[in-house]
């Protein structure tokens, strides 16, 4: 996919995102607000992708920022008008792609930056203009609901829910698959009796189960722990971050 091409289908995102506007009740005066998960998303992907082929020091990137900071139309529409600006720049030949740093992140690097900036992510959503609902991250499934539509900045084919290798008997179902580049990421949040011998025990037992999985090359195991109940995380990552037999490991605590 060239750059044209992945501008285009930012904007065709940014058109996804317009549409999921919800007007304000009959005489409730405020500015027209869509979807938290979308908007971030897609906000996320632009920066991700202004940055990879833009300096730094871009005008391009500090007006996204400036312009793009809520989930409101005209922040969207305002997003839409700079990258239809560095699109013809592009064409024009304004913008020198070759001249410029462009991101070679491997997939595995992508997902551990999501991985270091999903607390941040999900306090930030909870900020939202007039108190209006949003996601509240108050157990796995809402990591799980949250990371996958972070994935799809850098992924277009993430399955869901695959059934892994019977192991000790027992099947179950992994998070994600990212079948295109054999990585599967488990998803775990700690809670009041899961800390870290739980966790640890869960974390071996996911190694081994996976150790046999034909789609599975590099398992990344995701600990979110806000709370902070897992006392020494460096050492369960040390202890468990390496290879495995052919499986490679990798385990992020965070925050």
């Amino acid at each position: 996919m060239n750059e044209i091409e992945r501008l285009d289908k930012l904007l065709q995102k940014a058109d996804s995102v317009l549409e999921t506007h919800t007007p304000n009740p009959p005489g409730v005066l405020g500015f027209p607000t869509l979807s938290t998960q979308a908007f971030t998303a897609w906000k996320t992907q632009c920066l991700n992708y202004l940055e990879s082929i833009l300096p730094s020091s871009s005008n391009y990137i500090k007006d996204f920022k400036e312009t793009v900071k809520n989930g409101y139309v005209g922040h969207v529409n305002a997003g839409k008008g700079i990258l239809e600006s560095v699109k013809e720049d592009i064409n024009e030949g304004i913008i020198e792609l070759s001249q410029t740093d462009i991101s070679k992140e491997s997939p595995v690097d992508n997902i551990s930056n999501l991985i270091e900036k999903f607390h941040i992510i999900a306090r930030q959503i909870r900020n939202r203009y007039d108190s209006r609902e949003t996601l509240d991250i108050n157990d796995e499934y809402d990591v799980q609901d949250l990371f996958n539509a972070l994935l799809y900045i850098y992924f277009e084919d993430i399955r869901k829910e695959e059934w892994t290798p019977s192991y000790a008997g027992q099947c179950a179902r992994m998070d994600f698959l990212i079948k295109d580049c054999d990585v599967v990421i488990e998803i775990k949040k700690t809670r009041k009796g899961l800390s870290d011998k739980e966790v640890g025990n869960q974390l071996i037992e996911d190694i081994e189960r996976y150790k046999i999985h034909p789609n599975c090359s590099t398992l990344i195991c995701f600990v979110y722990d806000p709370e902070g109940r897992i006392s020494n995380p460096r050492g369960i990552e040390n202890d468990l971050s390496k290879k495995h037999d052919d499986l490679d490991v990798i385990v992020l605590i965070r925050p």
